[in-house]
């Protein structure tokens, strides 16, 4: 393992993207790249050197890339100059990372160049790819990983992972990607908690009464279905996206914004979620499956009709849970996660409810719950603070009415992508938005046991109407505690 050093701005770029050809690398890489490269955040010697078992020469692989990549970049912000430059950066090397070493790659690669290797391969050639650059000379102090998820799918998996990555990459060269935590509002809930001297007083136990967290998404699995049957939305969504989103929410106040202090924060409320019992399990946790239903103004299959789903499959595309964590700042708040596809729109909020004045001096509240913090992240990004407000006119009636914070309104800088944002902050050297490695486990230590208690339990997913808000069972999870899905 070599002994890393801050990166150098001053040194050629070799960024190095294994799986070049895939629908990742495709979509979003290199839409994010180009953004980069057409706002000047790459350093001027980059290149970007995709890999794949193509027989393909460089010509090929721009026509590739001008079919496939180039329809992913808003009209606004191409420019036929700057895409013209962007493919100069460009280079394509055949690889069977399987069967071949990577003495091609080796000879592609420049000398004394920092080097960021981007794995967008499935996870099982993790420590295939980290071996073959070991051995072609390729890692150095100067070289970064970046791991894309699914990074295993039990603990013992990811911890097998870690532990080859960790033979050739320092911690500190590893970027454990989550694209949720390179979204703009998710960076702004940290200036939104420990900014304002308004919110931190009032953020725990007994002023907040309940947290949500919602990922909904509104597509199927699509040409997914291979690798999403075998992991599920707890594996898929859960794991990593929901639970940082969490983690986000109840940390404590980091020392300093150094990426190891936000991160020790975080590792906290990881260890500090209650773990499930069996029958925990069968109470506060509901798995779903989608059914045949409308989406989109269109009839659309049930997932078990999807193309490659076994008949026989027993995955969720649905999960809603409560869980708590169990410090003084969150005593008895129960937070509720909630992910599914084929639901009735894409929706990823995160609503905090405060608890109601103790004596009700007005009317009953309409909706029961008088103020909410909405913080929504897409499809639009914003800041909803509802409150009460007295109706015009005679008598004490009240209506909620919200604060708006429209952040795409209220800044007139350009809000790069998730994606745009995290890739900048690989080449710059920074960890902070990236997973560290006792993170990953943490999660998967409290994740597993709910997957090994529905294996024992071994009930079917309960079914939904595609185009819904998922399974009747997740309202009365909350409804039994009082309160509702904010939809």
């Amino acid at each position: 393992m070599t002994s890393p050093s801050q990166p150098d701005s001053n040194l050629p770029l070799d960024m190095i993207i294994f799986g070049g050809m895939g629908d990742l690398a495709m979509r979003k890489l290199l839409p994010a790249l180009y953004m980069a490269h057409l706002h000047g955040n790459l350093p001027p010697a980059t290149r970007i050197i995709s890999t794949g078992r193509q027989e393909f020469d460089r010509n090929a692989y721009l026509n590739f890339v001008e079919e496939h990549s180039r329809s992913f970049i808003s009209g606004g912000n191409f420019t036929d100059d700057a895409w013209r430059s962007f493919l100069q950066l460009l280079e394509f090397v055949r690889l069977d990372v399987q069967q071949d070493e990577l003495a091609a790659l080796a000879k592609v690669s420049r000398p004394g160049a920092e080097r960021v290797f981007y794995l967008a391969t499935a996870p099982s050639l993790f420590t295939t790819i980290c071996d073959k650059l070991a051995q072609a000379g390729l890692v150095d102090s100067n070289a970064r990983v970046v791991l894309e998820k699914p990074l295993g799918r039990d603990l013992a998996s990811a911890v097998e992972i870690n532990e080859a990555v960790g033979k050739h990459f320092a911690e500190s060269q590893i970027y454990r990607i989550d694209h949720y935590l390179g979204k703009e509002t998710v960076q702004n809930l940290m200036v939104l908690r420990f900014g304002n001297s308004i919110l931190e007083p009032l953020w725990r136990a007994p002023n907040i009464s309940s947290v949500q967290i919602t990922v909904a998404e509104e597509v199927g699995v699509g040409s997914r279905a291979g690798f999403y049957d075998s992991a599920g939305a707890m594996r898929d969504m859960v794991q990593n996206h929901l639970l940082q989103l969490l983690c986000i929410v109840a940390m404590e106040p980091p020392a300093s914004l150094s990426p190891d202090a936000v991160r020790d924060e975080k590792l906290k409320v990881l260890r500090s979620l209650r773990p499930f019992t069996l029958a925990g399990i069968a109470r506060d946790t509901v798995r779903g499956r989608y059914i045949r239903g409308v989406s989109g103004n269109q009839e659309v299959p049930g997932y078990l009709e999807e193309k490659n789903v076994p008949a026989d499959s027993s995955t969720e595309t649905f999960v809603a849970l409560r869980t708590y964590v169990d410090t003084w700042r969150w005593s008895k708040v129960p937070f509720y996660l909630r992910t599914g596809k084929r639901m009735a729109r894409r929706s990823s909020k995160i609503v905090v409810e405060f608890a109601n004045p103790p004596f009700p001096l007005f009317p009953e509240t309409p909706g029961g719950v008088a103020n909410r913090l909405v913080i929504e992240l897409q499809p639009e990004e914003a800041v909803k603070l509802q409150v009460m407000a007295k109706q015009p006119g005679s008598g004490m009636k009240m209506q909620q009415v919200a604060l708006n914070l429209d952040l795409q309104s209220a800044f007139s800088e350009r809000r790069a992508e998730a994606y745009e944002r995290l890739l900048i902050d690989v080449v710059r050297g920074r960890l902070t938005h990236f997973m560290r490695r006792d993170e990953l486990e943490a999660a998967w230590q409290w994740v597993e046991p709910i997957i090994n208690g529905w294996g024992t339990l071994a009930e079917k997913p309960y079914p939904y109407a595609a185009g819904t808000w998922g399974p009747s069972e997740s309202f009365a999870l909350l409804a039994r505690d009082g309160f509702g899905w904010v939809e």
